[in-house]
């Protein structure tokens, strides 16, 4: 494993800003880190990054203990925290030198030029950060992320605050960079993890409270909902009949019909319809959004 988290503490006072936490990241995955403010999000990547310390637990980055092999193991990650703190009044390419300088990297010069045409600063090189858009800014600290070449990059929130374009560049280049490296990145923008992420680990008041690829959360959520159009009228009481029903809300043309017990829903609706002669036009599942699915393990 890339990343292996183990009964993660963390303690601010007597309140747990990371509670028990676990979970493991492979090689060339691309992790999605999820949870509302304060859920614990941040605290957790600044200690697989050796940050902060915890309190106790064990984080281990390609096999070396970041609190024992602290600086080796900082050697392998590559980082953007939430802020992207820069040097404003340096210009892009004296920064990125200055970043290749502290990892000692040989042939700088070629290594920065490699770095600004990967993530796109071309047309932007000759400029001081402090005069670059913010999705050029996330750029910057992209490229100060991977000028080492580190086998693992923690990205928090690396998309807040852009343009849609902006958005979409970044998440491409996030996807590029995943194809080669272990990625752990953390968002609030549900369609974006969905897009980008093999799997999403929830955390929510310091616990995680799924792990889980996004389409398996979708399917396992325990509420069911099943589109459904007739060929006659039908009323939301006769519907309401149904085994299994606890909801049946009129939409354009047809009806939502939900169950939160274990059934097949859409057997269950084929079959009464069935019994009281009604003709099905369409019967179809209704998946939850990964919206809805967050909003239900974390309100």
């Amino acid at each position: 494993m890339s990343i292996e988290v183990k009964n993660l503490f963390k303690y601010y006072g007597q309140q747990a800003a990371v509670n028990d936490v676990s979970f493991s990241v492979k090689q060339g995955e691309i992790l999605g880190f999820l949870g509302p403010n304060g859920a614990g999000k941040s605290t957790t990547m600044k200690i697989i990054t050796g940050f902060i310390p915890s309190h106790s637990g064990e984080v281990t980055v390609c096999g070396l203990k970041v609190d024992v092999d602290n600086l080796e193991a900082r050697k392998l990650i590559g980082y953007l925290p939430e802020n992207n703190p820069l040097y404003l009044d340096m210009y892009v390419k004296e920064y990125l030198e200055f970043v290749g300088g502290i990892y000692k990297i040989n042939k700088l010069k070629s290594r920065v030029n490699e770095m600004i045409d990967a993530v796109g600063l071309g047309i932007e090189q000759n400029k001081k950060i402090g005069a670059l858009s913010k999705g050029y800014r996330q750029r910057v600290g992209l490229a100060q992320a991977i000028i080492h070449d580190p086998k693992v990059l923690i990205l928090d929130e690396p998309t807040s605050g852009l343009d849609p374009n902006q958005l979409v560049e970044i998440r491409e280049l996030i996807r590029t960079i995943g194809q080669q490296k272990t990625v752990m990145f953390s968002t609030h923008i549900m369609q974006e993890a969905e897009a980008i992420c093999d799997r999403l680990v929830i955390i929510n008041k310091g616990r995680i409270v799924a792990n889980e690829k996004a389409l398996s959360l979708q399917e396992t959520n325990e509420e069911q909902t099943s589109y459904i159009e007739f060929d006659q009228v039908v009323s939301k009481t006769q519907l309401a009949k149904i085994i299994g029903v606890k909801k049946v809300e009129a939409v354009k043309n047809g009806w939502l019909v939900s169950s939160d017990q274990k059934i097949d829903l859409n057997k269950e609706i084929a079959l009464h319809a069935q019994q009281e002669g009604w003709l099905i036009l369409t019967l179809k599942t209704e998946k939850k959004t990964l919206e809805e699915v967050f909003r239900n393990l974390t309100k």
